[in-house]
């Protein structure tokens, strides 16, 4: 059964930054394709906002936040971190970890093609 477990999120003034990080358990590390942060804030649909490939550790990122965000990888922790500078009133809404299996859709551009998502974590940023 494998689990996915985010935390780091918080209110926080425009300008701030913030952490998130998503710890992995109960599946081998060769067995996932990739991971990755999606968002949703009430009202609109739910968006990626970055991903990475495990196994060359190769990151891609929404424009929206190109240049704010930035994904790493722990190796020994399991553990993915979502690094959030520069923070402003959109970015606000529930995060979400995910991650793909090989032999599924092998995506992590769309909310279908996860086979594993965390509880969410919510980042508010005020103006």
């Amino acid at each position: 059964q494998v689990q996915l477990v985010e935390s780091g999120g918080g209110s926080v003034q425009a300008g701030g930054s913030l952490r998130l990080s998503c710890t992995a358990s109960g599946y081998s590390r060769n067995s996932v394709f990739c991971m990755g942060w999606f968002r949703q804030a009430p009202g609109k649909e739910r968006e990626l906002v970055a991903d990475m490939y495990i196994d060359s550790g190769s990151t891609d990122y929404a424009d929206s936040v190109k240049g704010r965000f930035t994904l790493s990888q722990e190796y020994n922790k399991n553990t993915l971190y979502l690094q959030m500078n520069s923070l402003q009133s959109e970015d606000t809404a529930m995060y979400y970890c995910t991650a793909v299996r090989y032999g599924s859709g092998l995506s992590c551009k769309v909310p279908s093609a996860a086979n594993y998502w965390g509880q969410g974590t919510q980042v508010t940023v005020s103006s």
